[in-house]
């Protein structure tokens, strides 16, 4: 299988002001991952590729908060989500 038949994966999280941790919201594989892209694309949602990420998540249960072994590299995607609404004008502290 070469890189242009990979099976595309992915998963979505979810933090709002006064959440105690992220949550996972979205997961799949195959056509199921192509629609949470193309979600996040529709709507303007940033998202970030980090294949081992996802395949941990993957592993985990929808609706469930991201364990803390996770937090670093959640807690760089958030800031890079922060960086992106603060560019675009829709990050409010």
């Amino acid at each position: 299988m070469n890189k242009k038949d990979k099976i595309k994966k992915a998963a979505a999280i979810r933090y709002e002001k006064g959440d105690s941790v992220p949550k996972i919201t979205a997961m799949g594989k195959g056509v199921i991952a192509e629609k949470i892209i193309n979600t996040a694309k529709k709507n303007n949602i940033p998202f970030f590729k980090d294949d081992s990420l996802v395949e941990t998540l993957l592993n985990l249960k929808l609706g469930s908060e991201i364990p803390t072994e996770l937090y670093e590299i959640v807690a760089e995607i958030l800031v890079f989500v922060c960086h992106i609404d603060k560019k675009r004008g829709e990050f409010n502290a």
